[in-house]
């Protein structure tokens, strides 16, 4: 596979330190809002990138933060009157859903911001006594930037130009801090209400940039294979990366670069004063999650991207077209009779070769969704004279690339885990309604009357609708919630057990709660 690197400006092949073993690391969101859709679009190429690498064989260590420290997130708790940090919890709750709702696969670890001052703190120090770093008389540290020879070399802008450019804000500065303008802080020191931790210049919290290279060497190790991120970041944040990190450590931080494009929305920059600001939730919320998924995939990752209701809603055509190509093969294959011909095989195999191909070229998904749509047009050309034998392989072609594109509703889940996961959501239906006509007299059994019996039946009855339904969404996901279904059944029946019935009602606040977000998630 070759990719773009944004430190060479030139495709390279993209080959890990140690064969068969990608470690990535691509930043994540700060976690002060709901994410909008230019957000969403290095959540879903570099999850794409993620699947390609491990159904190619590799193995890949994913790991995406949180920034959960930032004076966006201080100043939306203070004007909610609240803590940083319940800001911070609600809205990466919101994240994940998202994330989640986008068919994102977890990262191998998604670390916090918080959760790490030690090591940032380790490299500040580090920083300092190299020569690199200084503290300032106000507490605060700064990167020496002109300490760092090759700084400038991601971004390619000239250091003197940038410094030209700072002079004039340095000549506004009351009270000048740093040796030099360009320099940048690795520690900031704390303000009164700020939420700040001991160091040893004081009590502070870390700078933006420095958080990143402290997560990526703890989980990663001092060099990682690709660093990936929105092109806004490549300048300050990812020249300030590897600059710090680089010093600190001795070595390369990153051997290879991506940087997605940006989003526009109808032909202008995305933003609040123009009025066309969305969020992943407001577009999910009228067109559903997979059409944002399937748009950011319409064009190459590095090209930017151009957000319209009509591009949106012509999205969700093309994703009907492959589900009811898919349940059409699905209706075909269940059928007694079968033709003879062959020929569907050999052009699955050419599907795949040519998804592969575009997929190798520099992530080319536009291409890749090309080939999957020929096998579409071969399936329905060719499906009703076909064998069982190449049925079933174009079958098995059509799952593992739209597998790869993370196209959930295509990939189903066996008949044997969709038996077991209706059969749970019953068993909770009806242990939850036991446990609300029972908890009055704190009793585990109650006889039914008429009306209470349909009732039970009627709350049965909706939710295995809307899971067998769901089946279509999310394979990885559904057999998550199976697993959950097992410990909330074994809470129920503990509850049931003890006549617990702040237990009972606090069970059914959380099926209510689960049960609205499967609402979002249940396919139109």
């Amino acid at each position: 596979m070759q990719i773009f690197n944004t430190l060479t400006r030139q495709k390279e092949d993209f080959v890990p330190q140690e064969p068969g073993v990608y470690r990535i690391y691509v930043c994540g969101p700060t976690v002060y809002n709901y994410i909008h859709i230019g957000n969403a679009r290095p959540l879903i190429v570099f999850d794409t990138l993620r699947r390609y690498l491990e159904y190619r064989g590799n193995k890949v260590i994913y790991v995406s933060n949180i920034t959960d420290i930032d004076d966006k997130l201080i100043t939306r708790a203070n004007e909610e009157g609240t803590t940083m940090k319940a800001v911070a919890e609600r809205f990466e709750a919101e994240y994940k859903k998202d994330a989640a709702g986008l068919n994102c696969l977890p990262p191998t670890v998604q670390p916090r911001a918080t959760e790490h001052i030690g090591q940032i703190l380790g490299i500040v120090a580090d920083l300092i006594a190299s020569g690199h770093a200084y503290v300032a008389r106000n507490g605060d540290v700064y990167f020496r930037v002109r300490s760092d020879p090759e700084y400038g070399k991601l971004s390619h802008l000239n250091l003197d130009d940038l410094e030209s450019g700072n002079r004039a804000l340095r000549s506004q500065m009351d009270d000048d801090l740093k040796e030099d303008p360009a320099d940048f802080a690795v520690w900031k020191a704390a303000k009164p209400g700020e939420p700040a931790w001991d160091s040893p210049y004081g009590p502070g919290r870390p700078g933006w940039h420095i958080e990143c290279s402290a997560m990526s060497r703890t989980h990663l190790g001092k060099t990682i294979d690709l660093h990936c991120g929105g092109q806004d970041l490549i300048f300050p944040h990812h020249e300030n990366e590897i600059a710090q990190s680089e010093c600190a450590n001795g070595c390369t931080f990153a051997r290879y670069w991506m940087h997605n494009g940006f989003i526009n929305v109808d032909n202008q920059k995305m933003s609040k004063s123009l009025h066309n600001f969305f969020t992943v939730r407001d577009v999910a919320q009228a067109y559903g999650y997979e059409p944002i998924r399937y748009f950011m995939l319409t064009a190459g990752y590095r090209m930017p991207l151009n957000y319209t209701v009509e591009l949106i809603e012509s999205c969700k055509n093309s994703l009907e077209r492959l589900y009811t190509c898919r349940e059409n093969l699905d209706f075909v294959l269940g059928q007694g009779s079968f033709g003879a011909g062959e020929e569907l095989k050999e052009k699955a195999a050419a599907a795949r070769t040519k998804f592969c191909t575009a997929m190798d070229d520099d992530l080319n998904t536009p291409d890749a969704l090309a080939a999957l749509f020929d096998l579409v047009k071969e399936i329905n050309t060719l499906s009703a004279s076909a064998s069982k034998e190449a049925l079933e392989a174009a079958a098995a072609v059509f799952d593992e690339l739209a597998g790869v594109l993370g196209f959930a509703r295509i990939t189903t889940l066996t008949p044997a885990e969709h038996d077991r996961m209706i059969g749970y959501v019953s068993q909770l239906c009806h242990a939850i309604a036991v446990s609300l006509m029972c908890a009055n007299d704190n009793s585990a059994l109650c006889e039914y009357t008429g009306d209470s019996f349909r009732d039970l039946t009627r709350i049965a009855r909706i939710n295995e609708t809307m899971w067998s339904e769901l089946f279509l969404w999310n394979r990885e996901n559904l057999i998550a919630e199976i697993d959950q279904f097992d410990e909330a059944l074994g809470q129920l029946r503990q509850a049931l057990a003890s006549g617990d019935r702040a237990g009972l009602e606090e069970m059914f606040r959380l099926s209510t709660r689960r049960r609205a977000a499967f609402d979002k998630k249940q396919p139109d």
